[in-house]
């Protein structure tokens, strides 16, 4: 008989050693699993504004920055780019923004220049079609994959659709609407911050 209890005591502490052991293990792959869920603060910032300093901006270059995981453009336009923009008005899908709901033109950008400031164009750097990134296409006059009388602009090398200086999608394009203009505002003369403006709209 005590070798059977000395047994079944050496077995229980086996056990309660096993079962402390297990639970150990088990509080550490939940807490791995915890902090896996929990967002990354990569995650945070992808949704939060974002402020940008735009003072080291020269008329006719661009900028791209990411906000909430998209490229987001900041142009500076020339003061030729600005007074060629109601030129094209005839040869525009939507020149003034009239079809595009708030969530891609909001109030403040249904002008001529799609902006706040005639000089900085604001644009979310994905086509309307199929989510392709157009590229900047500047200088004016005749190039490849595009027409002669080319203003400059931008040209989605996807499916050949082709934007203005202001993100106007041109007339008989695939993509069937303007470039988003995301909510936006400014904190200075240089400063913007993308993703929120002055009502605390997002």
């Amino acid at each position: 008989m005590s070798n059977e209890k000395q047994v079944d005591s050496g077995r229980r502490g086996l056990l309660v050693a096993t079962c402390a052991a297990g639970g150990v293990a088990g509080l550490a792959t939940a807490g791995a699993f915890v902090s896996t869920f929990q967002p990354s603060e990569r995650a945070k910032a992808a949704g939060a504004p974002v402020e940008v300093d735009i003072s080291d901006l020269a008329p006719g270059e661009m900028k791209t920055v990411e906000w909430r995981g998209k490229p987001v453009w900041i142009l500076k336009r020339s003061p030729a780019m600005v007074a060629e923009l109601p030129k094209l008005d005839p040869l525009l899908a939507d020149p003034k923004s009239q079809r595009n709901p708030d969530d891609l033109t909001p109030p403040y950008a249904r002008n001529e220049h799609r902006s706040i400031k005639p000089d900085v164009l604001v644009a979310v750097g994905i086509c309307s079609h199929l989510g392709c990134s157009p590229t900047a296409r500047f200088q004016a006059g005749p190039q490849p994959s595009l027409p002669d009388d080319w203003a400059g602009g931008f040209l989605c090398p996807c499916h050949g659709s082709t934007f203005d200086l202001a993100g106007r999608v041109f007339k008989n394009k695939p993509a069937p609407d303007n470039l988003q203009v995301p909510r936006h505002m400014y904190v200075g003369d240089t400063k913007l911050v993308i993703g929120k403006d002055e009502k605390g709209e997002a």
